[in-house]
């Protein structure tokens, strides 16, 4: 599907997700690191589409 075009009316849509977590603390003083998993990722999906998820390491 072509990034510029829009379903009429999708089945799913998503906008804008941000998923960032909290990694151990390395020092005893100061913020814990965070890691940004995803960041500002925003998708539709239309009847009969397939959307498949792909890890880094191949893994889904």
């Amino acid at each position: 599907m072509n990034q510029t075009q829009e379903i009429a009316h999708p089945i799913l849509s998503v906008e804008q997700v941000t998923r960032r977590y909290k990694l151990p603390r390395t020092t005893l003083f100061g913020e814990a690191p965070v890691l940004t998993a995803v960041k500002d990722v925003s998708f539709s999906i239309g009847m009969g589409e397939t959307l498949g998820v792909v890890g880094e390491s191949g893994s889904g």
